[in-house]
């Protein structure tokens, strides 16, 4: 049982313990003014209501309170295993029945998001069916211009032969990246991925993909910056080419939306068992009415700005599935004017 319920026992015991001794002076009071036979019969009375109540808070305590606590257990273990809490401070745990009250609430707003999902499902369907022919046709079109007009001439015109070619390639490898991560997604969501599970320090992983990514943040200026120093080993258990993709496309991100002369900040927090990874900017922020679609495929923010950036509109997509195939959560906050912030968490080693 936490302090917040031994605090509140103690309080209500105090409180009838404090009436207890009124009422029995003032039974002594009626003994002398009264006679006996009236005070004995009025401390009976209030003795047995002391005693029925005693039972009555001791079953709650003991069955009623238990309950609610196992109640409280089992729909964390069944809906809430992944979930992030939004308070790393642990060291105040609420009472049984402020935490099944915020579960409730939780799931009452889950099955409103679901019930809105499936309202719309129709409509996103059909808005990703169609965001997928546009991307993959983008680099065919190109490709066909430019192989029509080095077969129609141009490939003895030595001014375009070469740079078009060199377009053609860039067409192609980009055609050839929208298929490997919609493979990946799908290899991540029917399973057929399986994770390779190590142990291995995520603090000297950070620093890695910050080193490769140095020259893509020069370019706007934009600083990549850990927390701390983190001298000592952050041991986590998951698949680190994995995680590799999953901090090299939420720091891209973090660079191609930034601001010029910006920062890109990563922290560490242990929290329980795991590991909490938070990735921050300082860039323009994110509209409210975006973050609840961020993780789609092919959902851009600004659609014209993401497709001259070059990203194929399923980076955070991935990102999602391989954070859900751990069996972990990621969130994001964010505000205009002041940055994004993304979360997530692993299991500690």
């Amino acid at each position: 049982m936490n302090r917040f319920n031994i605090g509140n026992i103690l309080f209500k015991f105090s409180s009838i313990g404090a009436i207890t001794i009124t009422l029995f002076v003032f039974v002594i009071d009626l003994f002398f003014k009264r006679g006996f036979e009236f005070a004995i019969y009025l401390l009976i009375l209030f003795l047995s209501f002391l005693a029925v109540f005693a039972l009555l808070y001791l079953f709650y305590i003991l069955n009623i309170s238990k309950r609610i606590e196992n109640l409280n257990e089992r729909i964390k273990q069944k809906l809430f295993t992944n979930e992030i809490p939004k308070s790393i401070n642990q060291l105040e745990e609420p009472d049984a029945i402020t935490t099944l009250n915020s579960r409730v609430e939780s799931l009452i707003s889950l099955k409103e998001t679901e019930n809105e999902y499936y309202k719309n499902l129709d409509s996103y369907r059909k808005e990703y069916l169609g965001n997928v022919s546009h991307e993959l046709k983008t680099p065919i079109f190109n490709i066909q211009g430019y192989v029509d007009t080095l077969i129609n001439g141009g490939l003895n015109d030595e001014t375009i032969n070469l740079n078009y070619l060199k377009r053609v390639e860039k067409s192609t490898e980009r055609l050839i990246q929208i298929i490997d991560d919609l493979e990946t997604i799908t290899q991540l969501e029917t399973g057929e991925l399986i994770l390779d599970i190590d142990v291995f320090d995520i603090a000297q992983l950070i620093k890695d993909v910050y080193i490769s990514l140095e020259i893509q943040a020069s370019k706007k200026n934009i600083k990549l910056e850990l927390a701390k120093k983190y001298e000592k080993p952050i041991l986590v258990n998951a698949d680190k080419y994995r995680i590799r993709q999953v901090l090299v496309n939420l720091i891209t991100n973090s660079i191609k939306y930034g601001k010029e002369n910006g920062k890109t900040i990563t922290e560490f927090n242990y929290l329980n068992d795991d590991v909490l990874v938070e990735i921050k900017d300082n860039g323009d922020g994110i509209e409210a009415s975006h973050l609840p679609r961020l993780f789609e495929r092919f959902y851009r923010v600004d659609k014209g700005r993401s497709r001259e950036q070059g990203g194929t509109g399923l980076g955070l997509s991935i990102v999602k599935h391989i954070i859900d195939a751990h069996n972990k959560s990621i969130v994001v906050e964010s505000e205009i004017g002041k940055g994004t912030k993304f979360i997530f968490s692993l299991t500690a080693a």
